[in-house]
């Protein structure tokens, strides 16, 4: 499942986020990408352990968490410490797959949803689209600032090239307490329509059966 969700990201958050960034130093983004995703690689990154990669991690956490949409649909266990990225003109990052497994403070962690928050507007840059390959093809996507992308990690994607204005975004991971997207998605359909049911009629006897099917999926299929 592909998902775009708007305004994960408050004004706020999202204009603090581009002043934190603004005081920003940068490194090569290459340094952490796979042995061989680093041969397409060609961006900037703050550096983790910095002020403002503390800062802004701190940011990205807090909405995450509030984000019911987002929370449906990743289901999320564990989620990566963030890269924050930036393409001027010129950079891109190829085709490529992410690792299965990566490690983080420590802690070895199996990436089943990535995702991309946008955090420049579209009209600031021209190109730099996250492109993702599917059974049906390629599909680009180039979302407003504060938005955010959840699509499988098991897929080929890339940036593409950037030719004029800069590219800020923040990437990152999520191991899922569902294991299987399908199942991930059934989850997702279900509290779609239970939390429709609820605001529409209330507490109903038919709103009580689609809970009892849903919560005994979770604990069916959940990875604790």
């Amino acid at each position: 499942m592909i998902l775009c969700i708007g305004d994960v990201l408050s004004l706020a958050e999202l204009q603090q986020t581009l002043a934190i960034i603004s005081d920003a130093e940068f490194a090569d983004g290459a340094l952490t990408a796979g042995w061989n995703a680093r041969l397409v690689k060609n961006n900037r990154q703050i550096p983790k352990g910095s002020l403002q990669h503390q800062k802004i991690q701190e940011i990205v956490f807090a909405a995450l968490e509030r984000n019911l949409l987002f929370q449906m649909a990743a289901r999320p266990k564990l989620i990566h410490s963030i890269l924050i990225s930036r393409y001027e003109a010129g950079m891109s990052y190829g085709t490529h797959t992410d690792d299965a497994l990566m490690v983080d403070q420590r802690q070895l962690m199996r990436t089943d949803i990535s995702f991309t928050l946008f955090l420049s507007a579209p009209e600031d840059y021209d190109g730099g689209a996250l492109k993702i390959e599917s059974s049906e093809g390629e599909r680009a996507y180039k979302l407003p600032a504060g938005a955010l992308i959840l699509y499988p990690a098991s897929t080929l994607h890339q940036v593409e090239p950037v030719t004029r204005g800069i590219r800020y975004a923040v990437v990152s991971w999520v191991q899922s307490l569902i294991r299987d997207p399908q199942e991930r998605e059934i989850l997702f359909d279900l509290e779609t329509v239970r939390l429709q049911m609820f605001q529409e009629s209330g507490k109903t006897r038919h709103f009580d059966l689609v809970s009892k099917v849903y919560a005994n999926l979770l604990r069916k299929w959940a990875e604790l």
